[in-house]
This record gives structure tokens, C-alpha cells and sequence, in this order.
């Protein structure tokens, strides 16, 4: 992803708890003291609303409009108006009139209070709360990451977890509306996993609803995808892709999938690496390479563009059956653009597309596991979204 412009760690829900930073996440992030998250939500920049007018290009004068507003940070707008010389551009962004303001305070102080009450082992979550805060546009757009230590899938031979949480964020540009969504990292090798449980989305328009309510269904979410993620996975590395046996690479296999050159050649070399041999890699390595690449080094921008990738990574852990035929279909589109040059290139393609229909059919039986799984999760999804 594109580095952001400033980025703040933080561990406990505020100044009263004594959080300290996981060890495998401390030993990725260099900070000496994290903040408390009450205290980098209220440091965050704030939107205000204030007149637009426009220049009459006959009578050189501004008339003001009511059918757009001006959304200002008011501390700029503030030192702009004394000193003439902010740090930042105080003007974010000229919506229309339907646009409705929703600050950070607003999203986060309910989430603060959830997390006072609700607890994991007996302890409250906003005291193993941390994570990490991401200022995009002159903080105008943010992305955060908040994760809750002991809300976690232990991997045998791992001494680090796979730490549970979830993503949230919002602009001030009329682009992201306000969203959060399940994630975990996998502290083993900092891979971040998202889009674990479906995007909730407020948009910046009409009545804002109820956020704590909002706050404590989506928790509920990610406490039920924690329970489930370790038989995923654990299913996942059962399932095996035999490269030697396919008529594509590793490399190969992402770029079917859609990602880019760069991004598959990644993803490649790190599944590779972490499989016991390169010609034979179960679907949870190929899942890890892919966040690896996404992770790491992605080069576009947190929002539309990543998540589809995402929600193509994520495919090969959770839907193995539905990558495969991915891969079988953008094989076989493959083989007819490159056209007809006779019949033993015709020969040869059928046996390709032969090949991957072997691999899929020894996939069923394991694939029909992963579908009762799914469908007893999202069951308990419903049940806890009443």
C-alpha cells in the first residue's frame, strides 16, 4: 500500500488502562510509548461546515450558495485566518447540501464505551485493545487497524498468533464512507488478513444511525470468526495443489486469479518459500502468499482497488472451490485468445483443461466440508445479528 503521511500505534482504550503492546507486535513497530486509543481518535482532524459562495465573472462579486458547503478543519481554518500560514490546506472537500458530517469522535467514543464493558477472559477488551492508526490527504482519510490481544487462532509450531480485530475508517472527501469490517494479523509474518466478515458501510447522508449499537454487532462478528478461522485453515492446509501436475506456475496461478505481474510474482516467491515443496502447496500457503503481496507490497491505495484483491485472496482460504474453477475459466479464455495454431496446440490445450478438472474433483470432498462450515457460520452470524 501507498504509505501513509503519518502513522500512530496505540494500546488501551485510554489513559486509565495499563496496555502493553503484544511482543510479536512491538517487535514490527518502532515505538517507545503508544498512546491510548481514546487519545489518537481525539487528535485526529475534526470537519466543520461553512458557507461556499462563487465569483460572478460579470459583477466580480461572490455570491454565496446554499446548495453546497465548504468542509473545513477548524483548528486550520483557525490559524489560517491569524497566521496566513497553516500546516495543512484547512478546505477538505465541497459537498452538496445532503452531506452529513460525521467526525471521528462520533464513530469512536461508542466504540471506547463498548469496549469498557465488553470483555474477553474476564478482562475488559478496551484493556487489551491496540493497533495502529494510518492519516492519508492532510488527515482528511483514514484507515485504522484495532486488535484485541487473546482474540486469536494459535497455529501449531507458530509461537506467534493470528490476532483478531477489525479494520475501520472514513473520509472527508465524499470517496469512503464511514466502514469497518473483521481483520487479523498474522503475527508470524505481519500478513494482514481483511474483509473477514462483510463490510458494514454508513454513508455521510441523511440521519447517522446508532453507532454503539452498530459497534457491538460487529464485535459479535469477529468473536465468531475467530472461533471459526482455525478449522479454516486447518481444512485449507489439507488441501493440496499439485504444480507439477497443472499446466501453470505459481506465478501463473495468481495471474489467473487477476492479480498483476508484480503482485503474483510475490505472492509466488513467498508461497514457495513457506511450503514444504515448491511443486506441492495447500491453499493456506497460497492464501499467505497472496496477503504477503498485499500487504507488503501492494501499490495502490487502502479502499476499492485493494479489496477486490482482498476479496480474491481470501477466496483461496474460504471458497477453494470457486478459485479453482476461477482459474479453470480465465485458463480456458486464455487459451482461446491465443487462437487455434493447429491441432496439436489443441491437443495439448485439452489435456491442460484436463489436468485442472482432476484437481478439482479431488477437491470435492473437502470442498463440500468447507460449504457445511460456511453455511454453519454465516447461520451463527444471523443468529448474533438478531
Amino acid at each position: 500500500m501507498k504509505d501513509p503521511e503519518s502513522r500512530t500505534v496505540f494500546a488501551g482504550v485510554d489513559g486509565r488502562t495499563d496496555t502493553e503492546l503484544p511482543d510479536w507486535y512491538r517487535r514490527k513497530k518502532t515505538v517507545d510509548e503508544p498512546k491510548s486509543f481514546a487519545e489518537t481518535i481525539r487528535d485526529l482532524p475534526q470537519a466543520v461546515e461553512t458557507t461556499v459562495a462563487y465569483r460572478n465573472p460579470y459583477s466580480d462579486e461572490w455570491v454565496e450558495t446554499e446548495r453546497f458547503n465548504a468542509l473545513v478543519e477548524p483548528t486550520r481554518a483557525r490559524d489560517h485566518a491569524t497566521d496566513g500560514e497553516p500546516d495543512a490546506d484547512p478546505l477538505f472537500h465541497v459537498p452538496t447540501d445532503s452531506y452529513a458530517i460525521i467526525n471521528p469522535v462520533d464513530v469512536y467514543r461508542p466504540l471506547e464505551e463498548v469496549l469498557r464493558e465488553e470483555t474477553i477472559d474476564g478482562s475488559p477488551l478496551g484493556n487489551v485493545m491496540f493497533g495502529e492508526i494510518r492519516r492519508y490527504r492532510g488527515g482528511g482519510e483514514v484507515h485504522m487497524d484495532v486488535m484485541f490481544d487473546g482474540l486469536e487462532v494459535r497455529l501449531p509450531g507458530r509461537s506467534d498468533p493470528i490476532t483478531m480485530g477489525v479494520t475501520s475508517g472514513y473520509d472527508f472527501f465524499g470517496e469512503h464512507a464511514v466502514y469497518v469490517e473483521g481483520f487479523a494479523q498474522d503475527g508470524y509474518c505481519s500478513n494482514s488478513m481483511r474483509s473477514l466478515t462483510d463490510k458494514e458501510v454508513i454513508k455521510h447522508v441523511g440521519d447517522v444511525r446508532d453507532f454503539r449499537t452498530w459497534w457491538e454487532e460487529i464485535l459479535a462478528q469477529v468473536e465468531l470468526v475467530a472461533d471459526d478461522l482455525f478449522e479454516f485453515i486447518r481444512d485449507a492446509q489439507e488441501i493440496d495443489l499439485e504444480f507439477s501436475e497443472l499446466p501453470f506456475t505459481v506465478t501463473e496461478f495468481y495471474s489467473l486469479l487477476g492479480f498483476p505481474d508484480y503482485l503474483a510474482e510475490r505472492a509466488a516467491e513467498d508461497a514457495e518459500a513457506n511450503a514444504a515443496s515448491p511443486f506441492e502447496i495447500d491453499m493456506w500457503t497460497l492464501h499467505s502468499g497472496a496477503t504477503y503481496a498485499l500487504t507488503h507490497f501492494f501499490q495502490g491505495k487502502e479502499g476499492a482497488s485493494l479489496d477486490g484483491y482482498v476479496r480474491t485472496a481470501n477466496d483461496i482460504l474460504f471458497n477453494p472451490e470457486g478459485t479453482i474453477e476461477r482459474v479453470e475459466r480465465a485458463y480456458e479464455e486464455q487459451l482461446e485468445a491465443d487462437g487455434d495454431d493447429g491441432s496439436q496446440a489443441s491437443l495439448a490445450g485439452e489435456r491442460a483443461l484436463a489436468s485442472i478438472e482432476r484437481v478439482s474433483d479431488d477437491l470435492q470432498e473437502k470442498v463440500d466440508q468447507f460449504e457445511e462450515r460456511e453455511d454453519a457460520l454465516r447461520e451463527r452470524f444471523q443468529e448474533a445479528m438478531g
